[in-house]
């Protein structure tokens, strides 16, 4: 397959041109731009599945451009090229996207200046767009803005993307192109074989790579550290954050920025791209890595937050609260090199907020380091750039979806009532790999609704039983360690819905 294939063997098998440790939205991007080469490529993960990292708490925010000074910052450079990519890679995998623009708010005088520094900083940087508004545009705008605004900062190339299914897609698109995905694969061993590194995984499989890229998250320094690579630290930067329930009066039509403090760029509200409501994140350093807790204190901050720009908010409406951990590293910006200590060693570090906008274009920067390391790239005449896309019931009017149902009644049989998901849906995420609970909501949205699953759980995983023959009592929420009964269920035979 690869033009730069030595043919040398190992103990693991063949050896492959590349692995990517790490499949969260850097290494799901970058695994599917190397599908479309003549390479052999590995991507893996430790978790069950695809993107339960730091991919999984993401805000979905593809960001504009404007916060960090493209001249001095690499992820205000990648970032601005990342978010052009967006349309492009839509059309071709298929997941949930809207350019729905990014209004930053301010109420006083002080609040302004900074909105005409941050224009001026995205003029610079070539973003598409930018305008300076008074109260009365920021209203037309958005007319769920507090009338106490005093005016902001429009940027309508800002938008707002499902990060789940942006991973997802971007992975089964990797897979359909060759690329071998390899799940609960925990690297805890990396040794140098020849011209070659042997990862070992915990369970005692390894696997055997020219180059490796390390894109491991939270965990990209001790992954370092294996290698004898680069000394640096990864510090957690907790960020709790509220879902409102669909029907909350608070969506506004665009995301909603404050103007940002030197510690964060504030607490949003952002209306996600299926129609609920964020609230956040807020923005604490941490040590601990495990650390997702929420807080009452943090809720707080949030909502007060949040109120100040957009009336309607209500803490009736959470439907649920989640915490999410950015990888931190030194000076704040993107650590993307080859190692100068290990040979064939790409790092991929710190990859925090704007991270999901500027992924796309992370990929093509790892990409030339392993060109400049070595790597020969020939483009593959086979190469399949869509995704054949799976009806949606939630998307379809009466008349298509009792056609649908005609031919297959999964189609009409609904397990998820509050986001109507289907039985079809459901199988199909289950046939694709996702056999945990968590990621059939995250591939379907299936216990996403008001009821957190409280309907849909149980028929999910009868599905999940059904189609793979995994026995109910040992179907997880997430992998290992979260086992969602305990004992045996009798009278639960798989056999339908």
């Amino acid at each position: 397959m690869s033009g730069n294939r030595e043919g040398i063997e190992a103990m693991s098998g063949n050896v492959r041109d590349v692995v990517i440790i790490g499949a969260g939205v850097t290494g799901a991007a970058l695994a599917r731009l190397l599908s479309a080469y003549e390479l052999d490529v590995a991507l893996v993960e430790k978790e069950a599945d695809v993107g339960f990292g730091v991919s999984k708490a993401n805000s979905g925010i593809v960001h504009a451009g404007f916060h960090h000074d493209a001249a001095k910052t690499l992820k205000a450079r990648l970032e601005l090229r990342g978010n052009l990519m967006f349309e492009r890679l839509q059309r071709e995998l298929g997941f949930p996207f809207k350019r729905i623009g990014i209004l930053m708010v301010a109420f006083s005088g002080e609040d302004m200046k900074t909105v005409r520094r941050l224009y001026e900083q995205g003029v610079r940087n070539g973003v598409p767009g930018l305008e300076i508004c008074g109260h009365d545009r920021m209203r037309t705008l958005e007319p769920k803005l507090n009338p106490d605004v005093v005016g902001g900062l429009y940027a309508p190339s800002g938008g707002v993307v499902e990060p789940y299914r942006f991973v997802f897609s971007l992975v089964e698109s990797a897979k359909l192109n060759g690329v071998e995905l390899l799940t609960s694969f925990h690297v805890v061993a990396a040794r140098r074989e020849g011209p070659a590194w042997r990862l070992d995984a915990a369970d005692g499989r390894s696997i055997t790579a020219r180059r490796v890229v390390n894109a491991a998250g939270l965990y990209a320094d001790t992954v370092s550290a294996l290698f004898n690579a680069e000394p640096f630290l990864i510090r957690p930067r907790k960020g709790e954050e509220y879902l409102l329930d669909r029907n909350s009066p608070a969506c506004p039509g665009h995301v909603l920025f404050p103007v940002p403090s030197r510690e964060s760029k504030g607490m949003l509200v952002i209306p996600t791209v299926e129609g609920t409501v964020m609230i956040g994140p807020t923005a604490e350093m941490i040590e601990d890595k495990e650390d997702i807790t929420t807080s009452s204190g943090n809720l707080e901050k949030a909502f007060s937050s949040a109120a100040m720009m957009v009336s309607g908010i209500s803490r009736r409406d959470i439907i649920t609260s989640f915490a999410g951990l950015r990888p931190t590293c030194g000076g704040e910006d993107f650590l993307i090199c080859r190692s100068t200590r290990a040979p064939g060693l790409i790092q991929a570090a710190g990859i925090q907020s704007p991270g999901l906008t500027a992924a796309p274009a992370v990929a093509e920067e790892i990409r030339d380091l392993l060109k400049a390391d070595g790597q020969a790239f020939r483009e593959k005449a086979g190469y399949i750039p869509h995704l054949t896309p799976f009806p949606s019931i939630r998307n379809l009017n009466f008349e298509e979806l009792d056609a649908l149902a005609t031919r297959d009644a999964a189609f009409g049989n609904i397990v998820c009532r509050c986001e109507q998901i289907s039985e079809a849906e459901v199988v199909d995420a289950v046939r694709k790999g996702h056999v945990t609970l968590d990621g059939v909501k995250f591939y379907t949205r299936a216990g996403m609704g008001r009821c957190q699953g409280g309907f849909c759980s149980f028929k999910v995983m009868r599905i999940i039983a059904r189609e793979t023959g995994i026995p109910m009592e040992e179907i997880t929420k997430r992998g290992a360690g979260s086992r969602v009964v305990a004992g045996r269920l009798d009278g639960a035979e798989p056999d339908h819905v």
